[in-house]
């Protein structure tokens, strides 16, 4: 692959995640945004995919399982959350990715009605988040961890 394709997949992996957070932030969300938001969201993996790194990879399922928990669609949220864990466990990728791989495993869980693997997951979290060194991303996990129960 040349230096140049390299630089367009990853200018359109970084547009894609962005726009996607731009879409998950909206308020007013219409159907069709929604559906933007799940093909912005696996457009980013994809070009993460062909040039990133495994933290990149599993940030693009982490960030999809997100779409999917907001829309509501359990399966899905939990199919990527779980090869998002999946990747930080065999990657030994830990910290804050690990953390949120355990939160994103909450949310599918909760969106399922399985409280009792929500509550796992979520006490994993907050076991992981331990290991965060950046006292906003701390902060930003527990945040999101008490939007999931």
């Amino acid at each position: 692959m040349t230096e140049e394709l390299k630089k367009i997949h990853h200018k359109l992996a970084v547009d894609c995640f962005n726009a996607t957070w731009d879409l998950l932030d909206k308020k007013d969300r219409t159907e069709e945004d929604n559906f933007k938001m799940i093909h912005t969201a696996h457009a980013s993996l994809f070009h993460w995919g062909e040039i990133g790194t495994s933290l990149e990879f599993q940030r693009g399922e982490w960030q999809i399982s997100r779409v999917y928990s907001t829309l509501g669609h359990g399966e899905s949220a939990l199919l990527h959350a779980q090869y998002c864990h999946d990747i930080c466990t065999e990657k030994k990728i830990g910290d804050f990715d690990m953390a949120f791989a355990c939160e994103a495993l909450a949310r599918a869980h909760h969106i399922l009605g399985n409280t009792g693997k929500r509550d796992i997951f979520i006490k994993m979290a907050k076991v992981a988040s331990e290991k965060i060194e950046d006292p906003g991303n701390k902060e930003n996990l527990l945040g999101e961890l008490n939007s999931v129960s």
